[in-house]
């Protein structure tokens, strides 16, 4: 996997809304020289992004799951 720069995932969230996945925000955060106490507060960040992102995915497939079964019931009675 190519490194994901800061400038290309900040531009994707402002341009499409885009949020980088969690794999490559830590990588972000990892590539960058941070002193302990910003490390430190970056990484209590990025768990609540992590588990926000994840609440997030799922309701996206529970509506996409529903959205599924509906299109399917109605190509069945066509």
């Amino acid at each position: 996997m190519e490194p994901y720069d800061v400038k290309t995932a900040l531009d994707e969230i402002k341009e499409d809304g885009l949020l980088p996945h969690p794999v490559r925000l830590r990588d972000m955060i990892l590539r960058t020289p941070l002193g302990a106490n910003e490390a430190l507060e970056l990484n209590r960040e990025f768990q609540g992004y992590l588990t926000q992102y994840g609440e997030t995915q799922k309701a996206a497939m529970e509506i996409l799951e529903q959205l599924a079964a509906n299109e399917a019931l109605k190509s069945h009675k066509e």
